[in-house]
């Protein structure tokens, strides 16, 4: 009997690339085998054309429910005590989160159920998130003497200071609502409606310039740990180069003329 595999690839023909978490049996975990699958997919997306926007999905009752546990619990049979694994593992699973920002297509978190520990981390990590209305959220490492120190990165690059440090410090369980109302997600929707609205936003974002996206995207990462003047000089160089791309001129001439623009995605 053939085994689906934990990730599900499928490319549409508008070049919206959809990527589903697909164990839900462990709760669609951030095992090792996943964050491997995770981080090839979005390293060939980045550099494949068809692709101009990612959708990251999950089947089953969780979108993620952070590390495998069980996996670390049994690295600590090792002579290290587990050392040199958990080191790989968490090495591993920063350079997925960092590959997700650094992508050069904009990628959104379709969530439903729980995302929790590094599956909140994972949210966090992507351009975009829109959550089912009952969906959830925590960091709750603390429960369990682990402090949520690597989703905290990248909670406290979405959040104020003070609702990430609720989060990590309590572990209690955020409603789909209020991650809305902090900047953890874009916004909540019903569940019936998730998939469309997510879908649809990718499908307008798709139908964008990939050059301009790709810009777009790095510039606001970038800009991000500089001060206020180095934000603006890099900003404005940024815009100096964008302006002399094609499709800068192209969609400048096609708002002018009234029509629709062609983009050549250079």
């Amino acid at each position: 009997m053939s085994v689906e595999p934990i990730l599900l690839q499928d490319l549409d023909g508008t070049g919206i690339l959809r990527l589903t978490l697909n164990d839900p049996t462990r709760r669609n975990a951030l095992s090792e085998e996943m964050l491997e699958d995770l981080g090839a997919a979005i390293a060939r997306a980045d550099t494949d054309a068809a692709v101009r926007v990612v959708v990251l999905a999950a089947n089953g009752s969780a979108f993620s429910a952070g590390h495998d546990l069980k996996q670390l619990t049994a690295a600590r049979a090792a002579p290290d005590g587990g050392r040199a694994y958990f080191a790989r593992i968490m090495a591993l699973c920063s350079a997925v989160m960092q590959a997700i920002v650094a992508c050069s297509k904009p990628v959104i978190a379709e969530v439903t159920g729980i995302a929790t520990a590094a599956g909140c981390q994972l949210v966090a990590s992507c351009d975009l998130a829109i959550a089912a209305d009952d969906a959830r959220f925590s960091t709750p490492g603390v429960h369990i003497g682990l402090f949520c120190s690597t989703p905290m990165v990248a909670l406290s690059r979405n959040v104020a200071p003070k609702h990430a440090m609720e989060m990590l410090l309590t572990g209690d369980m955020t409603p789909a609502a209020r991650a809305a109302q902090i900047g953890l997600i874009n916004r909540a929707v019903p569940a019936a409606d998730l998939r469309r609205t997510t879908m649809d936003m990718a499908a307008s974002i798709a139908s964008k310039s990939a050059m301009t996206l790709a810009v777009g995207k790095r510039a606001f990462y970038d800009q991000l740990d500089m001060t206020l003047a180095q934000a603006y000089d890099n900003a404005s160089d940024v815009m100096v180069r964008n302006m002399l791309a094609r499709d800068a001129q192209e969609g400048m001439g096609a708002f002018i003329d009234k029509r629709s623009p062609e983009w050549q995605d250079r």
